[in-house]
């Protein structure tokens, strides 16, 4: 089967019959005229149990979890949350219980992040879980950091830790055992809970020119940046940002190594690119948010997107990341 681009670009895109709100199916979000001055930066997504979570993760985590990866779509285009829609497909044999905590973490986000849920629809099913939901935020009128905007110059840069998560889903499979408790349990707990950087998003408009979260993997989603916007990405593996549980993970073998942290995914960080003229603006951006960021690479002329070793040679990787119609390969 074709992936899920190949896929999105045969069915699906002449149904968008060239409106401009729909950028071509080719970004994160739709972008719609708002208030005046404003536009609506609408998103979905869907997460499904065995795929994007464990069907006996707590389901106050799986909620919010849900809502996260959605507010990191908007807080990487520079859209400041306001409603989601929810739709869900309980199996018939769901507990009153697990419903009660699902709602519990979906009332704790909405709190946290400012947001209220304003329709959807409830259904149940024969087969798994499966939860989708739409973000809506709001954004001044052509200011979104859209995917197509690189410029070849552009320094490029990510946003806290990268790896987290894909070693995290390492941790939550049994790997690890290891690794001292506290940075086993700080792994999973970036992989069941995302952190959306929705006080940076915003912020991003006017320094930045593309963005995206880092969702599939950084090298895959690096690729989908520099295809948009017809340039070549360089990523140099010692300015990478990890955590110290994450080194500590990489340190006791786990996974692939290095191609793990860039290919794996569910890191849910803003990937950005700016001129170098907004270095100093990010760096104090940085220390007001108290929110590491990190130039880790470079846009040039070309295609494609290559991860460098400490000598400048290429390192070579077997996927970009992940691909819903190909398991994982990117």
């Amino acid at each position: 089967m074709a992936d899920e681009f190949d896929l999105i670009k045969r069915l699906f895109l002449p149904l968008a019959g060239g409106r401009p709100e729909a950028l071509n199916l080719s970004d994160d979000v739709a972008l719609i005229a708002g208030p005046p001055g404003q536009q609506w930066a609408v998103t979905k997504d869907a997460i499904v149990a065995g795929v994007h979570f464990f069907p006996d993760d707590p389901p106050g985590q799986i909620a919010q979890k849900l809502v996260r990866v959605n507010l990191s779509d908007l807080a990487a285009k520079g859209a400041e949350p306001r409603f989601l829609l929810l739709a869900t497909c309980f199996p018939q044999n769901v507990e009153e219980g697990w419903l009660d905590r699902f709602a519990s973490g979906l009332k704790a986000d909405c709190a946290m992040f400012g947001v209220a849920v304003i329709g959807g629809d409830t259904v149940s099913t024969a087969g798994p879980l499966v939860l989708t939901l739409t973000a809506m935020g709001l954004v001044p009128e052509n200011t979104a950091l859209l995917r197509s905007n690189a410029r070849s110059g552009d320094m490029i840069w990510l946003s806290g830790s990268l790896g987290d998560g894909a070693l995290g889903l390492l941790v939550a499979k049994g790997e690890g055992k290891s690794l001292p408790k506290a940075c086993a349990e700080a792994l999973l707990d970036r992989y069941r809970l995302p952190r959306p950087r929705v006080a940076l998003g915003p912020r991003l408009r006017g320094l930045a020119h593309a963005s995206m979260d880092v969702s599939d993997g950084l090298m895959a989603d690096l690729g989908h940046i520099c295809e948009a916007s017809g340039v070549r990405g360089v990523v140099e593996a010692d300015l990478l940002p990890l955590s110290e549980a994450g080194r500590a993970a990489l340190d006791a073998g786990m996974g692939e190594g290095l191609a793990t942290v860039v290919t794996g995914g569910d890191d849910y960080e803003i990937l950005f690119t700016a001129p170098p003229s907004a270095e100093k603006d990010l760096l104090g951006l940085s220390r007001e948010l108290d929110l590491r960021l990190t130039r880790i690479g470079r846009v040039t002329t070309g295609e494609g997107v290559t991860l460098l070793d400490r000598a400048g040679q290429e390192i070579p990787l077997a996927r970009a990341g992940y691909n819903h119609f190909r398991g994982d390969a990117g």
